[in-house]
């Protein structure tokens, strides 16, 4: 069963009787409903733009990766601030008890840090839904992007709400409207081009294999020696986004190179390792695009993910099932993948226009 826990109010208990086969329980003091997907789906249609959901406790008993490296959590404790008002420590042992990523630690952290130095000499406890408004304000003000504004909400109410266990009484601040914005992707002969001019084999080897296994720039860094399965023509993606492992393809042109490489570089344990060994740097993997942009003549603006869009969309277009692209990826929802429908040309290209059929 999934347990209805909120602050009763006219609205969200007329919201939650509207979901149909609700009872409700004496003994918890609260509605409770059957856990389907079906239940889980309609919780969110309804209440998208009235209340945020903690979904957390829906999923519990999810597995869980054991293979995850853990963040080191006393580093983020022990670092000096750029600001005066450092972030709580309750609020990082938290973030360690629910294992959230790296790049989650880090992101909230920092946000949180920004927000509550805005309110530096206000007791957190003091801080009203009006102050928060005031702060998101200010950071539209800036010019800052959606994903900027919507990752700062979460930041803030993570504190509020999971950290210190308060009512969702902050339900009624506004998600900044999703920009539905098409990713950038390159053709195949610019991603031929910048392959191309990549003169450094290692550097080649690099940009072929985010795109021909269409990965994302953390789970490059994070590929060892044993995830590359060549008598398979497969790449083993160990905790990608979500924490989930995932098979994708190897190319053999890819493998061509790779072989050269680590002939020539003979890395330890990870596939692409700095130059005192360990992971390569993220920064490094980017620059090295931009270098091969700019000697391709290409003036996109480009990163590392277009290469993940590219993969994509050039399988689409190629015939590919939307299915199986999903799969490649790791996204959860086929929804996720539907927008490179939007991308792809092929079919767009083959549409004759209109005053073309004109005797003019």
């Amino acid at each position: 069963m999934i347990a209805l826990e909120y602050n009763s109010s006219p609205t969200l208990d007329a919201l939650v009787k509207s979901l149909g086969d609700v009872k409700w329980s004496k003994k918890f003091g609260l509605y409770y409903i059957e856990n389907s997907k079906t239940t889980l789906d309609q919780i969110y249609k309804i209440f998208r733009g009235v209340a945020w959901i903690n979904s957390k406790y829906f999923f519990k008993d999810k597995l869980v990766n054991k293979d995850v490296v853990e963040p080191d959590y006393s580093r983020y404790k022990n670092k000096v601030s750029k600001y005066s008002r450092k972030c709580p420590g309750e609020y990082i042992d938290k973030l360690q008890v629910l294992r959230y990523s790296q790049n989650t630690l880090t992101t909230y952290i920092s946000m949180f840090e920004e927000f509550i130095n805005y309110y530096k000499d206000v007791d957190l406890l003091k801080i009203d839904e009006n102050d928060i408004r005031k702060y998101l304000l200010l950071l539209v003000e800036r010019g800052v992007s959606y994903s900027y504004q919507n990752q700062s909400i979460n930041a803030i109410k993570f504190y509020y709400e999971i950290v210190l266990g308060l009512p969702n009484r902050y339900y009624q601040i506004e998600r900044p409207r999703k920009q539905d914005k098409l990713p950038l992707v390159l053709s195949v002969e610019e991603v031929q081009s910048i392959i191309r001019v990549t003169d450094n084999i290692k550097h080649k080897a690099i940009l072929m294999t985010i795109y021909s296994a269409g990965l994302r720039i953390s789970e490059l860094l994070g590929l060892k020696l044993s995830d590359i399965m060549s008598d398979r023509g497969l790449i083993l993606v160990r905790n990608s986004k979500g924490k989930k492992d995932r098979t994708t393809i190897l190319g053999k042109k890819t493998l061509v190179i790779l072989r050269q490489y680590y002939k020539l570089y003979t890395p330890k344990e990870y596939l692409f390792e700095g130059q005192s060994g360990g992971q390569y740097s993220a920064t490094s993997v980017q620059k090295i695009l931009k270098k091969s942009l700019r000697k391709a003549n290409i003036r996109k603006s480009a990163t590392i993910h277009t290469l993940r869009h590219s993969f994509a969309t050039h399988l689409l277009e190629k015939g590919t099932n939307l299915r199986y692209i999903q799969t490649l990826l790791g996204h959860s929802s086929p929804k996720t993948t539907e927008i490179y429908t939007r991308v792809s040309t092929v079919d767009i290209e083959d549409i004759i226009n209109p005053i073309d059929r004109l005797d003019l």
